[in-house]
């Protein structure tokens, strides 16, 4: 039977420990939750109050990876508060609530509880002020720390979880909000992030850097790469701004990443013609030199590990992380176990982006892996739909996601396939969505019941057989894996190999 989740709301009870002292609480109200109740990470986020804008000024010192910030938060209480919750594992100094001091209780390594002095009244304009200081890459939960220090700076770069390494918040994709981020770092020293970018000041020996994102988004994706980068400004797709930027030391990878990321406006365009207008005011990409080994979707600016370029240019992975710009970051998560969504599609696309090249059709891409996987592989054994959170960035939820789709288009057809993506998009644009709501979706846009379709291949263990009610074509059934690969196998395995390793990343 098809498996349709629903958010859970959490509720966590533990013993805390004061780290900071502020006057008594007056006023009455409830605590907020520590968590939204998501399936895998049910203390991720937090419950009680809506974020709509973060404002994080940052000073970093790469010499000796010293971080000191102040965050404002602002925020809609969506219930009487008397406490509520953050995200966060750096050492705070203060915070204040509304402009008077409040008190601060850690309970674990991310978990942070703030009692103002007033209870905070459904409804109202809240802010929250955090002051912290701390050395990033020395802080770990569970023996890692996503926060990734450079010879020369550092990669704040991670999903699911990265903004407790740089600032505070409800750390969930369903709370997305607008940023500000402004970071001063040596003079020499650059640093790239969301957005645009609004002015660089230099202060003495320092230099500020402000980047502004107007569009809300989940805190995973928003990202800060300091170091020593070649930056390019210029106008990209739709006559946006378009920042890339190279790190120093890439050597002989520089040149394949700049003819793959510089090719970013190209393939912005050929997505928009499938899916619709593109969702954000900038466009762009990073490639940092050392410290990360995947690749991330962060908001109008993906950065890429160099490690992508070393079997030559590789479109493949930028055309995969800018689908994420409509998949994954516009239509966002509303849980985590709909992480399809998000992979699912992207993955897709760069099947469509090959067949748009001359490497191989859709069709032979789809025949080339379902054929690739014997009946008995533990491929089949992970379910895209509801992997677990083991298996979050599992194989299967990639290319099984992708062969998920093609099945889907050839079962309703190519038109109302079309109709469908674009649709849905239109639907959700600038919100949240879970796989049950797209398979509501699909069901209503080509007039027919596919929850036996999407039992089979997105949450049933096993090989989907060939026929209609699958949609796979019996011509996927007789094609062997040793026959011969589309052209565009080499990149696309190549690609999946390193997007894998983001959930064994530390």
């Amino acid at each position: 039977m098809l498996r349709r989740r629903a958010l859970r709301t959490a509720v966590a009870t533990c013993a805390a420990t004061a780290v900071l002292a502020a006057p008594a609480l007056a006023g009455t109200g409830g605590a907020g939750a520590p968590g939204v109740g998501d399936s895998y990470y049910p203390e991720a986020g937090n419950g009680g109050y809506d974020v709509s804008h973060y404002d994080i000024r940052l000073r970093y010192q790469p010499e000796n990876d010293l971080l000191r910030g102040t965050t404002t938060i602002v925020a809609e209480p969506t219930e009487d508060l008397s406490s509520f919750n953050l995200d966060f594992a750096l050492k705070i100094r203060s915070v204040r609530v509304n402009g008077a001091p409040a008190r601060v209780e850690r309970q674990g390594a991310t978990e942070v509880t703030v009692t103002p002095k007033r209870a905070l009244p459904e409804g109202s304009l809240a802010t929250f002020v955090v002051s912290y200081a701390d050395k990033p890459s020395t802080v770990e939960v569970n023996g890692q720390t996503p926060w990734k220090r450079t010879e020369n700076g550092a990669v704040a770069v991670g999903q699911p979880l990265i903004s407790e390494w740089w600032f505070p918040g409800s750390d969930h994709p369903s709370d997305k909000a607008s940023f500000d981020i402004s970071v001063a770092v040596p003079n020499g020293t650059e640093v790239l992030s969301n957005g645009r970018m609004t002015a660089r000041v230099r202060q003495g020996d320092w230099t500020r850097w402000n980047w502004r994102m107007p569009s809300p988004s989940a805190t995973y994706l928003a990202f800060l790469a300091i170091g020593q980068y070649d930056v390019h400004g210029k106008k990209g797709a739709f006559d946006q701004p378009m920042i890339t930027a190279y790190a120093d030391g890439l050597g002989d990878i520089k040149g394949p990443a700049e003819a793959s990321l510089e090719r970013t406006p190209e393939i912005l365009e050929f997505l928009s013609g499938i899916v619709g207008p593109y969702p954000f005011e900038t466009q762009g990409g990073v490639v940092p030199a050392e410290g990360l080994g995947f690749a991330l979707e962060n908001q109008t600016r993906p950065v890429y590990s160099p490690n992508f370029f070393r079997i030559g240019s590789n479109t493949s992975v930028v055309t995969h992380e800018l689908a994420h710009q409509w998949f994954g970051d516009s239509v966002a998560l509303e849980d985590w176990s709909s992480i399809w969504l998000n992979e699912g599609f992207a993955s897709y696309a760069e099947w469509l982006w090959a067949e748009h090249e001359g490497n191989g059709t859709a069709q032979e891409l789809f025949d080339h892996y379902y054929s690739s996987y014997p009946a008995d592989s533990p491929f089949w054994q992970v379910t895209p739909g509801d992997p677990g959170k083991e298996d979050l960035f599992h194989a299967s939820v990639y290319n099984r996601g992708a062969m998920t789709l093609h099945a889907l288009r050839n079962r309703i057809g190519d038109a109302k396939m079309l109709r469908t993506v674009r649709t849905w998009f239109e639907r959700n644009r600038g919100g949240n969505a879970t796989v049950s709501e797209f398979i509501e979706h699909a069901e209503r846009v080509s007039g027919q019941r596919l929850d036996g379709f999407f039992d089979e291949w997105l949450f049933s263990t096993g090989k989907p057989q060939v026929g209609s009610a699958t949609g796979v074509p019996r011509t996927a059934a007789a094609r062997t894996a040793e026959a011969s690969a589309p052209k565009a196998v080499e990149q696309l395995n190549h690609t999946h190999e390193l997007l894998a390793r983001m959930h064994n990343r530390g």
